[in-house]
């Protein structure tokens, strides 16, 4: 009796060893690592983030209004520490944002915020450690222009170049992944869905629609014109670019938030109440459960403001700032940013407009099925955002996600760059800019569910190496730490 069997192909194969690393990298163990590297931080720093919030605040958020030096910079080879900022948040404040947020409510329950701010408020220390190792072991090349990354305080500070090289390469295929194809394939489906869905049926070669091709090619063209110039012209961009669309997108929630101000009591309470809630049976639906919420909420907040990978040292250690401390306060105010305020708009909005049901959510998901695109997702978001503005709701979330999306393209193009010359050298830079450039048409016009999660499995390679080695460094963070309180007579 012979035996058929289904052929397997290579891209089921890929999928399958994707998904066993994928779930280890986003797993249990990972995610309670990134836990106790923001939990060593703080301990060890004496809760900075709080007992030092007033100097945190003001050296960012109000020198912004108030410092001439912070926004602009004498310096021809480096970037101010507005732009350095505005460049890290262009690649974190994404679609993380919106459609994360929603995910990990749907999938998690309103007690996933709880585990996000969490997340937010020990990874701003992760990433105030990281930031401030960035710019000790950062050094000038012999054209004047600051080198620095995680990769090289790993070769600098611990003399583990492999290690380094490991880090390199993960963050260079993220940035053709999550950083690009990704972002672009976003762009053009929300472009085609929102505004020209009678043209989604007109192909112009290969399954490719018209409105696909063009946004790419649109894409190639303003992202070329922009990283062609270097980090210099790519900082002039998101400095104008990034606080308008931040400020946009958050006016839009609180309008949606405040239409919704009675209903702020009973979203905090789900979001604490669901939060320790063990999976209980009440009236015959098994609810989400703390390990839900847990996973969800830390991947989702880790996701979203990448403290811990280690991908916003590269741009951070371009600014023109001599004190390494100093732009670590940048880097907790960067997670400050994306999460605390950002995230929490969006997860407010949901909760507080109505448009999620916890006990339709637990019926459909106990019963095994997928939840209906309507309930997770941009989709989720959008409803939230129409039952104030109508049928404006949907295109305006996805306007926000087509320009978050968009500065992730810029943000990570920089983080690939850097990790391009690591690797390879200087001198093939403008191979890997070319490269990077035609990608983004690929991404627009093709199918992604693989490249996705391909990207998402490299995205949290990043963190291992990147941990590790601001954990042998903590003692030199520490000392950064008290050397510039000293200096700036701070208990």
């Amino acid at each position: 009796m012979q035996i058929e069997t289904t052929p397997v192909s290579i891209t089921e194969r890929v999928a399958a060893v994707n998904s066993t690393i994928n779930g280890f990298v986003w797993g249990p163990v990972m995610l309670a690592l990134f836990i106790a590297v923001g939990l060593l931080f703080t301990l060890r720093t004496g809760l900075f983030q709080v007992t030092h919030f007033r100097l945190w605040i003001k050296s960012t958020l109000f020198a912004i209004f108030k410092r001439e030096d912070v926004r602009k910079t004498k310096d021809r080879y480096a970037i101010s520490r507005f732009q350095s900022l505005c460049t890290a948040l262009a690649a974190t404040v994404g679609t993380g944002s919106i459609v994360g947020v929603a995910t990990a409510i749907a999938l998690g329950g309103p007690g996933a915020v709880f585990w996000m701010w969490l997340s937010a408020f020990l990874g701003m220390m992760t990433n105030y450690a990281e930031n401030a190792l960035g710019i000790k072991y950062r050094f000038k090349n012999e054209k004047g222009e600051w080198v620095g990354g995680a990769m090289h305080y790993m070769e600098r500070g611990l003399n583990m170049k492999w290690l380094g090289m490991f880090f390199a390469l993960f963050c260079m295929l993220a940035s053709f992944g999550i950083g690009n194809m990704t972002q672009g394939n976003s762009i053009a489906d929300g472009i085609q869905s929102a505004f020209f869905p009678q043209y989604s049926q007109v192909y112009l070669f290969g399954g490719v629609t018209v409105v696909k091709a063009v946004v790419g090619i649109v894409i190639m063209i303003f992202v070329a014109l922009v990283i062609l110039g270097g980090i210099k012209r790519i900082a002039s961009v998101t400095e104008k670019f990034v606080p308008f669309m931040v400020i946009l997108y958050l006016a839009g929630g609180l309008i949606v938030i405040f239409a919704n101000i009675g209903n702020a009591g009973g979203a905090f309470r789900l979001i604490f109440g669901e939060a320790f809630k063990t999976r209980s049976a009440v009236g015959g639906i098994t609810g989400y459960g703390i390990a839900a919420a847990m996973r969800f909420g830390i991947s989702r907040g880790v996701f979203s403001n990448e403290a811990g990978l280690g991908s916003s040292v590269m741009v951070h250690s371009a600014s023109d700032v001599k004190e390494p401390a100093e732009q670590g306060l940048w880097a907790i105010f960067e997670v400050f940013l994306d999460t605390i305020v950002v995230c929490t708009i969006t997860a407010l909005a949901i909760l507080m407009s109505g448009v999620y049901d916890l006990k339709s959510h637990l019926q459909i998901l106990n019963s095994g099925t997928e939840l209906p695109s309507a309930m997770t997702g941009i989709e989720l978001t959008q409803s939230a955002f129409a039952t104030v503005f109508g049928r404006l709701g949907a295109p305006f979330v996805s306007v926000a996600v087509l320009m978050f999306a968009l500065a992730t393209i810029l943000g990570w193009s920089y983080y690939g760059e850097k990790a391009w010359r690591y690797i390879f050298g200087n001198r093939s830079a403008i191979a890997y800019k070319l490269i990077f450039i035609l990608v983004i048409f690929f991404g627009c016009t093709s199918g992604l569910a693989i490249v996705w999660d391909i990207s998402d499995t490299f995205n949290g390679l990043m963190a291992i190496p990147n941990l590790i080695a601001i954990i042998l460094l903590n003692g030199e963070v520490i000392k950064l730490t008290k050397d510039y309180l000293k200096r700036i007579k701070q208990p």
